[in-house]
């Protein structure tokens, strides 16, 4: 799948077609071109890709859709997920092993002081006693030949571990590797425990390719496809250091004690892709952010109806910092969807609220709406020691302050704030 992707993207595909090392080398490559796909011919003797997903209009693209209407795009598939297919065949059950060693996979060790390879790209698939199916991104250090730590946050796959690991047992995971970007945004969001995030995946493949994901049973648990690579494996009750490593902010995350996974055989398609997500790269950017600008979305439309957009901005790693488009109502509906926005996204630590005149897209005009309609002592709303985000180096203990700019215009003197215009 990911060989016919970038076909469809070959004008903007950079190609390296001498040997790279896994060991920073791809790193160097991704930094300096951050917005162009760039495929790695040999890495060990494997193909390698990155950046694929490093911009809105390749994302829109691909989901036949243009990048303003992205966050309507995800808002449809996460509010209306709809069943899978399970099929009997798929391209990766082709090459199948236990005879593997993940230290010699094209597995990159990104910055100097990470503490080993890491798998970046890489979501889980569980299944609960119930039959709710989890999609998720989790990063893992490769320790040996066949075993990682894995990061779990409190969330649901976390859940899963905990309950099997206080009765001493492990969980039972399909990890998969090189999958399109309706599945990888899909693994991205924020759902209920029960609302399976394949089925938010099915829902943007029939939005995009009329048609459902497909997926095939492996051992009892669907696997999409489309995906490169898929493994076998066991999240296990011991817990072991993983990291340091960088995460979306671009600074090193600190070492915590996390799950043991056990690797136990390997799926791989014909000719294979590796999928290396750079850590702060713009495609982790892309690939995180987006599926938290319909949640803004949806929280700032409950106190403002006129929502027009909504953008976290790669300034701000598409995590911390935030725009909003509105048409007031009332003066004081921007203070509000400053504090709706936060709502919506709890680690948001800064945004602004513009007028619907101004293009969120481009930080040039963001700016001239601070510039011009934008006053510190009436217009600036700050939140003291607030919940953040624990990925803010600034922040002390997952705590912050808060700020929102209402860059609106004043509804009793509109015009005076209007741009010139011809005719």
């Amino acid at each position: 799948m990911l060989r016919e992707i970038l076909q469809q993207f070959q004008d903007e595909l950079v190609i390296i077609d001498k040997p790279v090392s896994k060991k920073f080398e791809i790193t160097k490559y991704l930094l300096q071109r951050k917005t162009r796909p760039v495929l790695f011919k040999d890495v060990d003797g494997w193909e390698v890709v990155g950046n694929i997903w490093s911009t809105r209009e390749r994302i829109a693209s691909f989901l036949n859709t243009e990048k303003e209407r992205l966050i309507h795009v995800l808002t449809e598939a996460m509010e209306n997920p709809s069943p899978y297919r399970t099929v009997e065949d798929a391209s990766f059950l082709k090459n199948s092993t236990r005879d593997f060693s993940l230290t010699e996979l094209p597995i990159p060790k990104y910055y100097p002081k990470d503490g080993g390879q890491y798998f970046t790209s890489a979501m889980v698939i569980a299944k609960d006693e119930n039959g709710f199916v989890n999609l998720s991104f989790h990063r893992m250090m490769v320790r040996d030949d066949k075993t990682v730590a894995i990061r779990l946050v409190p969330r649901h796959l976390y859940a899963m571990w905990k309950d099997k690991a206080e009765h001493g047992e492990e969980l039972d995971v399909r990890i998969v590797v090189g999958n399109p970007v309706h599945l990888l945004l899909a693994g991205s969001t924020s759902v209920a425990y029960g609302v399976s995030e394949l089925e938010i995946a099915s829902k943007l493949s029939e939005m995009t390719f009329g048609k459902p994901l497909e997926v095939v049973e492996l051992g009892g648990i669907p696997v999409p496809v489309e995906s490169e690579f898929v493994f076998e494996a066991k999240i296990t009750p011991e817990l072991v250091d993983e990291g340091p490593f960088v995460d979306i902010t671009g600074t090193y995350d600190h070492v915590r004690k996390q799950p043991l996974v056990v690797f136990e055989r390997m799926y791989h398609v014909d000719r294979p892709i590796f999928h290396a997500l750079l850590p702060g790269g713009y495609e982790h950017y892309m690939l995180m952010g987006l599926p938290k600008e319909p949640q803004i979305y949806a929280s700032v439309k409950r106190v403002v109806p006129k929502v027009h957009g909504v953008r976290l901005t790669e300034g701000g790693c598409m995590w911390l910092h935030a725009v909003v488009s509105i048409t007031k109502q009332h003066d004081g509906d921007g203070k509000n969807a400053i504090l709706a926005a936060f709502s919506g996204h709890p680690s948001l630590k800064h945004v602004v609220v513009v007028d619907e005149d101004i293009n969120i897209y481009d930080d040039r005009e963001v700016e001239w709406a601070i510039a011009t309609r934008f006053q510190a002592d009436r217009d600036l709303v700050i939140v003291p020691n607030a919940r953040g985000s624990s990925l803010d180096p600034s922040g002390e203990k997952g705590f912050t302050a808060k700020w929102g700019i209402d860059a609106t215009k004043p509804l009793n003197r509109k015009e005076e704030f209007e741009r010139a215009k011809l005719g």
